[in-house]
């Protein structure tokens, strides 16, 4: 038996950058960092012949092409695991659907576990390209890189998306002192409900490609506000980074109507009246999880508890995707 897991993320500057439609023609960053928060996949081979799968739904078939799980199937095509004797059970701390790039998180794990099945070794870059060709080439998904990437490196790092593909990725450098601050006072709440980002992207996406102005804009400032946090963040301005988020929150909302709605909007101010200096929904919106930057960590969950959204605490993962069991 192989067992993999694969760090959730949260995304802390930059984001949305990082989609082929932007980065290709204008160059992409964005800071990330993965949480202890996991998709498992764990891989074996069966007595019976046959592909047997079980998510959220039991699928048993005996051709690849025949499998109704879209990363799964492509994943065994890429694998070189088409004629296929396997079983794959998944796992997950945190439903799908909540921002914290758990599509990325589980294409990467799936990916690590086939290959550690078959006794071979994908390196981190190779392994998040793989993922993304997955993702974005073969599936055609209106999404970035940064979730591929930062699931499988791990750490809190910034990547540098190049109009040729290539990805750049560097860890950010900042001090153990601004690593506990961020630790203590990023709080990250669930909203309740989960959403399909497909929409926001593809609106996203759609009006990149055609170079609407609006959009371009917004995105470049988006990516300087990037550079700013990091800058921030490196120079242990933690406060100054939780401005950066309540002015990239703003940016955001303006890209599509669908990133918030009234119930975000109002448990957003609540937070911000009580201890948040910023932040955000975490991915392309609509629900899912808000992180805010605290200065008082303790009356902003109090004031989040009375308004009903259930905390979920963190720490940084540093290891990436890894086996965990073979």
């Amino acid at each position: 038996m192989i067992i993999t897991r694969s760090p959730l993320r949260i995304s802390l500057g930059g984001g949305g950058t990082d989609l082929p439609s932007y980065f290709t023609v204008y160059g992409g960053f964005v800071i990330s960092a993965a949480i202890d928060k996991y998709v498992y996949v764990s891989v074996i081979r069966p007595f019976r012949k046959g592909i047997y799968l079980k998510y959220s739904q039991h699928e048993h078939v005996e051709r690849v092409e025949d499998v109704k799980h879209p990363i799964i199937r492509e994943a065994l095509f890429v694998s070189g695991l088409d004629s296929a004797q396997i079983e794959i059970t998944t796992l997950a701390d945190i439903p799908a659907g909540t921002g914290l790039g758990s599509s990325g998180s589980f294409t990467t794990a799936l990916l690590k576990g086939l290959y550690a099945h078959q006794r071979r070794h994908l390196h981190q870059e190779e392994l998040a390209e793989k993922a993304c060709h997955i993702e974005i080439d073969r599936l055609r998904e209106p999404i970035g890189k940064q979730d591929q990437y930062i699931a499988a490196v791990g750490g809190i790092s910034c990547f540098d998306f190049h109009p040729d593909g290539r990805v750049s990725t560097t860890p950010l450098n900042i001090t153990r002192e601004t690593l506990y601050k961020l630790e203590d006072n990023l709080l990250l709440f669930y909203t309740g409900f989960t959403r399909s980002a497909s929409a926001i992207l593809e609106d996203q996406n759609k009006r990149t490609l055609d170079k609407d102005s609006d959009m371009v804009k917004n995105l470049h400032y988006v990516k300087d506000m990037g550079y700013r946090s990091k800058q921030a963040l490196e120079a242990g301005d933690t406060n100054g980074f939780g401005q950066l988020m309540n002015e990239h929150w703003g940016h955001k909302k303006r890209r599509s109507s669908a990133v918030s709605n009234d119930k975000i909007d109002n448990w957003y101010d609540l937070g911000l009246a009580n201890g948040a200096i910023g932040g955000k929904v975490v991915g392309a919106g609509g629900g899912g999880f808000l992180l805010f930057y605290a200065s008082d960590a303790e009356q902003l969950r109090r004031a989040m508890a009375g308004a009903g959204l259930e905390e979920v605490r963190f720490r940084f993962d540093f290891e990436g995707t890894k086996v965990v069991l073979s």
